[in-house]
């Protein structure tokens, strides 16, 4: 029975619109270098702030995907 193995790296997106579009960043960026991508996990969120504003969201995620071993 075959199995399968995944690696878990973690990637920072940035925006400054939203958690969601800062998400969606890490995840676009990482799958343009990083094949077969599975799940990702948000592991933090945070916001910068100027002023006394919020200008900047950031979320740090868990990014998994299939193992190749390369035989």
């Amino acid at each position: 029975m075959a199995g399968s193995v995944y690696r878990v790296t973690e990637v920072i997106g940035v925006s400054d619109e939203s958690w969601e579009a800062a998400a969606r960043n890490a995840v676009e960026a990482a799958g343009s270098s990083i094949r077969d991508l599975r799940v990702a996990e948000v592991l933090r969120e945070d916001v910068t702030i100027e002023n006394g504003k919020i200008t900047g969201y950031r979320v740090r995620l868990g990014i998994s995907f299939k193992y190749e071993s390369g035989d």
